[in-house]
């Protein structure tokens, strides 16, 4: 993909949220009925937990008006070996789900996939009782239950979608499970996001501090309306605020998401921001450096990044530690991806510090197959000097199919090359 600078004006309406999408899947497919979730994302990923979730038994259908259908209650765990291909969040919350049986299921994925670390997460079920295999605390990984026990811990400090799996997993137990969780808890929105849903879906969880008691019983099946993303949102938004004036719309500034923190992010980058019922609107500003503690928004990283490249002084991001651990290490790839365009940024143990204010560079960027690098990496070179050149292989299909579209109807400069059109 060749990408020019450009001016981008316009509305756009917001990708429906992965995270939400990912768990109302998983929670339909664990209760005994019929659940309609209404406006899910419909990406890769999805697609990868709709089919784990098939070969444990759940009927999932797609109807015309793009919503899901599920049957679900009767679940197994399956002989054959599933593959999740690049999902995370599937694999860790299937992986509590197969927990549950009593046969071995064996859970697999991509090359990046397996670089991904589930060793807290397999350690909490075997404290459970659940028996586990992996390769050096990763994929591929098998786990044989049922779990019997009623008391778990588990280092919070990794990913915040293993707490999420040991809770869903204990909604459908027929006891009570107790989850301690040790040390700083990363990225607490998405368990708060998780909490609301299993209440959604008829699951009777009580907090305590770092605790965690699910009282079990199952799921009951509930019409669910998926929300729009707000990490997702965050690529037009930046896009607005240092390349023209972007409106998104399809928001739910009330939703749980840690990521609509963006909004004050930006604001505090000095951006022309404003709200309403539904939508968001960023403006080109005079912007000036920041510090930013992205612990429980690791996601805004990539594209926080780029606006810290385009602000005037020098910025800090940090407290996400956690982020060497997703489909990149994107503390590296994000630095990479800002020096390939000739910005001046230097890695920490946690983050980065950006000094930002220099105009940018076109030049040849590497995605590292994340779907966040390769959408930063656009907006970025949409905001700098000639001509950037970035492979690509459908990376934003995983979370926003509709990115390159929607950048091209801002205005925004990206042509594919031939074999590349496949995944406009």
């Amino acid at each position: 993909m060749r990408i020019e600078s450009s001016e981008l004006h316009g509305t756009v309406t917001a990708p429906p949220s992965k995270s939400h999408t990912h768990r109302s899947v998983f929670l339909a497919s664990m209760a005994e009925g019929r659940s309609v979730i209404r406006a899910p994302l419909l990406s890769a990923d999805i697609f990868s937990s709709c089919d784990a979730l098939r070969a444990f038994g759940a009927m999932i259908d797609q109807n015309v008006d793009g919503s899901l259908t599920i049957e679900g209650g009767v679940l197994e765990a399956p002989e054959k070996m599933i593959d999740v291909g690049n999902s995370g969040t599937t694999l860790r919350l299937l992986t509590g789900l197969a927990s549950l049986f009593p046969v071995t299921t064996t859970i697999d994925g991509d090359s990046s996939l397996r670089t991904r670390p589930m060793a807290p997460l397999l350690m909490a079920l075997e404290k459970l009782g659940a028996s586990c295999t992996s390769r050096d605390g990763r994929p591929p990984l098998s786990v044989r239950g049922p779990v019997l026990g009623n008391e778990t811990s588990i280092d919070g400090g990794v990913s915040s979608q293993f707490i999420s799996s040991l809770l869903m997993a204990g909604g459908l137990r027929d006891s009570r499970t107790r989850i301690t969780v040790e040390g700083k808890l990363t990225s607490g929105p998405y368990v708060d996001i998780t909490l609301s849903m299993m209440s959604r879906f008829g699951a009777d969880v009580l907090r305590e501090g770092a605790t965690f008691i699910t009282e079990g019983g199952g799921y009951t099946p509930c019409d669910y309306h998926v929300p729009g993303d707000f990490s997702s949102a965050a690529f037009p938004l930046v896009a607005g605020a240092i390349c023209g004036d972007v409106r998104v719309e399809g928001l739910d500034h009330g939703d749980l998401q840690g990521d609509k923190a963006i909004i004050e992010i930006l604001r505090s980058f000095g951006a022309d921001v404003s709200t309403g019922d539904g939508w968001a609107r960023s403006r080109k500003a005079d912007l000036q450096a920041a510090d930013v503690d992205l612990g429980d928004t690791p996601d805004l990283f990539p594209v926080v990044c780029v606006l810290a490249a385009s602000s005037k002084g020098t910025s800090r991001l940090h407290n996400a530690r956690h982020l060497r651990f997703k489909e990149s290490d994107r503390i590296a790839t994000s630095v990479a991806m800002l020096r390939a365009l000739g910005a001046d940024v230097t890695p920490t143990e946690d983050g980065c510090v950006v000094r930002g204010g220099g105009q940018l560079r076109g030049g040849s960027i590497e995605t590292h197959g994340d779907h966040r690098i390769m959408m930063a990496g656009a907006i970025a070179a949409m905001n700098a000097h000639g001509t950037t050149v970035m492979r690509i292989s459908g990376e934003h299909r995983v979370s926003y199919p509709q990115f390159i579209a929607q950048m091209r109807d801002l205005g925004g400069s990206l042509e594919l090359d031939e074999d590349e059109q496949v995944w406009q």
